[in-house]
């Protein structure tokens, strides 16, 4: 079992995206692995974007791997998110690779 965090866009998007983070964290929880989940993290969509990223970024370095989400290279925030976990070493899990 790993601890995943998930990164991807959410700025701009309708419902900024939570549908896609809830949905990756349910079929990630299946497989037994325990999530950090942004969403449900910053469940306030009026908080600023450093508030969110500063509580994001505590969680994501007690995390074994990040699971990146369609579009994470477009979003600030999850390019950051990326570049702390490969500083790291967390394992990179991209959208289009099984979790194992």
């Amino acid at each position: 079992m790993k601890r995943v965090y998930i990164a991807g866009p959410m700025t701009g998007l309708p419902d900024l995206n939570f549908p896609a983070f809830h949905a990756e964290a349910a079929k990630l929880r299946a497989m037994g692995h325990q999530v950090v989940n942004p969403a449900e993290v910053n469940p306030d969509k009026g908080m600023s974007w450093t508030d969110c990223m500063r509580s994001d970024i505590a969680e994501l370095v007690t995390c074994d791997a990040i699971r990146l989400l369609p579009g994470w290279e477009f979003s600030k925030g999850a390019t950051l998110e990326e570049h702390i976990a490969e500083r790291l070493g967390l394992q990179i899990i991209l959208p289009q690779e099984e979790v194992q």
